[in-house]
């Protein structure tokens, strides 16, 4: 099995010459450029993160009256959700085409759950007369 290399880009940033051509500064707490795109790179994605579930809990609680029914429908995600999910970010961030795939999906999908609800709706109206 063969050793996985750094890529060229990453060999000359971890090279000491690029260490002292280099200036530090708040924004830039390390004299290695690659550590300081690594630190930049956990900060962003935690950041990330934390408000990707600061959002479904606020949308999840704003769907439903009940708090518990909301936990439990965030709690409730399997690894297919989650990995059905991150797939459909991935193909939507990397190109326009993949962007209006996952978007007419999901608009595709909100048609189709408001039609059922309009089914339902009738269908109570109707039992009801």
């Amino acid at each position: 099995m063969s050793k996985i290399r750094p890529d060229k880009f990453s060999r000359t940033l971890a090279k000491s010459g690029v260490e002292e051509n280099t200036k530090t500064s708040l924004l830039t707490p390390s004299p290695n450029p690659a550590t300081n795109l690594l630190i930049a790179d956990i900060v962003v994605r935690g950041a990330a993160t934390l408000f990707r579930k600061r959002v479904e809990k606020g949308v999840a609680k704003a769907s439903y009256e009940d708090e518990a029914e909301a936990e439990r429908l965030l709690d409730g995600k399997t690894i297919v959700t989650t990995l059905g999910l991150y797939g459909a970010s991935k193909l939507a961030t990397r190109s326009p085409t993949g962007l209006g795939l996952v978007a007419g999906g999901l608009v595709l999908k909100t048609l189709y759950d408001r039609g059922k609800a309009r089914q339902a709706r009738r269908r109570k109206h109707r039992s009801e007369k």
